[in-house]
């Protein structure tokens, strides 16, 4: 029997997310701030529309924070938020 005749199993992404939302959020700052933008307005902006447009490429950080669901990003602000005020 040929591997052609075998079903393959497909297991998702191709690559792991490896990168916690905090760390994601953290470099995409970083990466804002080197280029001379607003870090807090452009993150908002992404968080709210959607669209990468708003965060450059510029140290990978488009394709960073394109790995994390956006309600993932939003859950880690709330829970750093509530964290530190409590």
């Amino acid at each position: 029997m040929s591997s052609m005749d075998k079903t393959m199993k497909y297991s998702g992404r191709a690559e792991e997310v490896t990168t916690s939302p905090n760390e994601v959020l953290l470099a995409v700052y970083d990466a804002l701030q080197e280029k001379g933008y607003n870090p807090i307005n452009q993150i908002v902006g992404y968080l709210l529309s959607g669209d990468p447009a708003y965060i450059p490429r510029h140290n990978n950080a488009r394709s960073l924070i394109g790995k994390h669901e956006r309600d993932e990003l939003i859950e880690e602000l709330v829970r750093s938020y509530l964290h530190e005020k409590r």
